[in-house]
Parts: C-alpha cells; structure tokens; sequence
C-alpha cells in the first residue's frame, strides 16, 4: 500500500443564509488558494462530493469544474456524496495509478430549497420516500432509541451541544450560535431546537500527495504531513426497521478496519446531539479523547462538505503539530446508516 498524506486543506467561511453566490463563485477562492499553497496548477486526479438535489438541476456539478480549470482535460471524477467519500476515491485511485497528487473537495448550498424535503429524495424510494419522513424525525427515532437503551437524559443531549456551540465560537469558519436555552422548544422530540445542526452553505478542499510530493508540498507550506494511516467506511441496513437505531455497527466495524486506537482528537460528523453519544461508543472514545473542538457539525453543517471538514479538520491538526494521531468521521444516510472513518497521524 502507498503512503499517503492530506498536505492541505481550507475551508469556506459558512453561512446560513443564501449569500448570493454560486457554487463556483464559493469554490474559486479556496480552490486558487489551495493551488497557492501547494505551489501546483494541475493535479493528476480530481474529486469532488456534490448533490445536484440541492441545485435541482442534474449534473451540476459539472459548472463547479470552472473553479477548477478543465481545460486542457484533466483527469475527472465526482461522487453524489460527501467530499469525504470523494477523498475515499481518491486515495483508492492513488494507491493502484500512477499518480503522485490529487485535488479533493465538497461543496453545497441547502439555502436555494428545503434541505428536510430534499433529504427524503435519497431513502428507500418503494416504502420510505412515499411516507414523507423527514430527516429530523428520522434521527429523534434514533434518539428515543438511544436514551432508551442507555438511560442518558435529554440534558446529556444538551450537553453535547452547548459544547459544540462554545467550540464553534472560537472557530471563524462556523456559525456564532447561543448557548442552548434552557426552555428550548423541541424540533421533534426528544430533539430540541439546539440538538438540531444548524444548515449552512459551504465547501472544502484537500489536498492528497504521496511519493516524493509529500516532502516537496510540506517543504513549500511548512506544514507537517497528515499521512492517512488507516481508512474504512462500511453500511448498515438501508430500512431503519431492519436495524437497531440505538447502536452504529457500521461505525465500529469502519474504526476498527482503520485502526482507530491512541486517538488524541475526534473530529465526528454528528448532524444530531445523539449522534456524538452513539458513535463515541462505537469508535471507543473513551473521555481523554478530545471530540469536535472545532464545533463540528452541530456548529455548522454546510451539506455535502461537512464530513470532508470533519477529516480536513483532524488533518489541520496534525498539520500545526497540535496532536499526533486524530481521526475524522463521516457519515451519510438516515441514522447513521454510513459511516466512513480515516486514521490520520503525523
């Protein structure tokens, strides 16, 4: 197997509400200042994780490559998921072609629709999408299941995002977002309105390097290599009632294959308080194990990049010699239903 490092990694300012750009117009300044970096023009292979639901208009993605620069042709290929499955292709492509670089990067922008409708396209389309469940309602039957098997309470709920939310103000990237209230509706119970990740347009980009590139890359950024020692994602049931909602067997199995032991620094793509309670238990992470210090999700959820943030951040890390053995999380589907987990270490 190669060795493989993520070199670079940036990230867009996220908002909450439609800024009046396009996904190209928020792609080309990380895009061109990624290229800075990183002192290279072209790349032996791009990747990109997009939804063309969010646009409503098929094969969207393609207008996001004039950020890029396609021509002359370059080596091209896009994944209907999140930035972190297009990095997951192309560290496979690494590994087998003969390619030293590759340009990796989400994008989104749930602001031009409703995101809860549009998530109900992507289920089961002969007995789940007819029945009109949304993607909130999803995860509090996961939540119910999860405080019931547990006992945790709705105020460890709480705690998850009253944590996430104090992170995420001293994190520029993400939304400045209050301390939960203590009188908070609920969304839909046992979810309150905190628990809930905040939508956000936004986008990343990573940088991936093996070979002699890695040490010529770090030589010009000055930044310690995240070399990806270990990455695995697995899936569970499509139907969430052929399954347990109060565990994450994919996530466990998907920590497991990628070696997810002596971490420091979890960064974990938890779009709902619950979530973090239940993937904790499946990757083992124990309370020394520090857990989104960047906010995560539940500080900024830009759709369709934010797993691919959740990994450029635990690489970002590692990158200022902050920690040296993190892992990023990312997860796609009702309930956790996917779960793709990378091993980074310095």
């Amino acid at each position: 197997m190669k060795d493989i490092a993520i070199v670079a990694f940036t990230q867009s300012r996220h908002s909450a509400e439609e800024n009046g750009i396009s996904e190209t117009e928020m792609l080309l300044p990380l895009i061109t200042e990624v290229k800075a970096q990183v002192g290279i023009t072209r790349f032996d292979f791009t990747c990109s994780g997009s939804n063309d639901y969010l646009l409503g208009a098929p094969f969207s993605f393609v207008s996001a490559l004039d950020a890029v620069g396609a021509w002359p042709p370059i080596s091209e290929s896009h994944v209907e998921m999140d930035g972190a499955w297009a990095l997951y292709e192309a560290w496979v492509k690494m590994q087998y072609a003969e390619i030293e670089t590759a340009l990796v990067y989400g994008f989104g922008k749930p602001s031009q629709g409703s995101l809860r409708e549009i998530l109900t396209r992507g289920y089961d389309p002969y007995y789940l999408a007819p029945l009109g469940v949304d993607a909130v309602s999803m995860a509090a039957l996961q939540a119910r299941a999860y405080l019931a098997r547990s006992g945790a309470k709705e105020g460890d709920l709480t705690a998850v995002a009253a944590r996430s939310r104090a992170a995420g103000r001293d994190n520029p990237f993400a939304l400045s977002l209050d301390d939960p209230a203590a009188d908070a509706p609920y969304d839909v119970a046992p979810l309150r309105v905190h628990d809930v990740a905040p939508e956000a347009d936004g986008a990343a980009v990573v940088v991936l390097a093996t070979g002699d590139k890695v040490a010529e890359i770090s030589a010009r950024t000055g930044l310690t290599p995240a070399w990806i020692r270990g990455i695995d994602h697995r899936a569970d049931p499509h139907s969430p009632g052929a399954r347990d909602l109060s565990v994450s067997p994919s996530a466990r199995i998907a920590g497991q294959k990628a070696g997810a032991t002596g971490i420091e620094v979890a960064e974990l793509h938890v779009q709902y308080s619950h979530e973090e309670l239940i993937l904790r238990e499946a990757l083992d992470l124990g309370d020394d194990v520090v857990v989104n210090p960047s906010g995560g999700p539940l500080a900024a959820n830009p759709m369709m990049a934010a797993g691919l943030i959740r990994i450029g951040e635990a690489a970002a890390r590692i990158h200022r010699g902050e920690n040296r053995r993190t892992l990023g999380h990312a997860t796609s589907g009702p309930c956790l239903q996917q779960n793709l987990v990378a091993v980074l270490e310095g």
